[in-house]
């Protein structure tokens, strides 16, 4: 996952992506168990101790865009090639719960992690189309 860019003449080694990775799995795992934790404090403890999410929701949506922008150049996308599926995932699953409360819940701002979703399916498969630039 290291990989060595020429940058200003010198070369030095980027870890970036694993942490980008590891950082967009993390955030996924959070925003799952914050979305299970309304009905599960409701359904133990018969209160709601939180609210459904809403602006977390579509923070975190954006997290996988970010790294799938960011890491577009053909090495970073072979180094990503194998967490494609948890990013498709976490896109999905971003995509439906957003699509399913902005229209049951009327709140505007989660039609941003719809928006982030579609966004971020359409730019993996753009960019898994793209043909490198230089032959191999």
């Amino acid at each position: 996952m290291t990989e060595t860019r020429d940058s200003g003449g010198t070369s030095r080694t980027v870890a970036w992506l694993q942490y980008g990775v590891a950082g967009v799995k993390i955030v996924f795992l959070l925003s799952v168990f914050r979305l299970l934790a309304t009905p599960f404090s409701e359904e133990m403890f018969g209160e709601q101790w939180l609210p459904m999410p809403t602006w977390e929701w579509a923070l975190a949506s954006v997290t996988p865009v970010l790294l799938i922008v960011l890491a577009r150049r053909p090495a970073d996308r072979a180094a990503l090639s194998g967490e494609q599926t948890i990013l498709r995932i976490a896109l999905t699953f971003y995509l439906v719960y957003g699509l399913a409360f902005a229209a049951v819940q009327d709140k505007v701002i989660l039609w941003l992690s719809v928006v982030a979703g579609i966004g971020g399916l359409v730019t993996m498969y753009l960019l898994n189309r793209k043909e490198p630039l230089h032959g191999s």
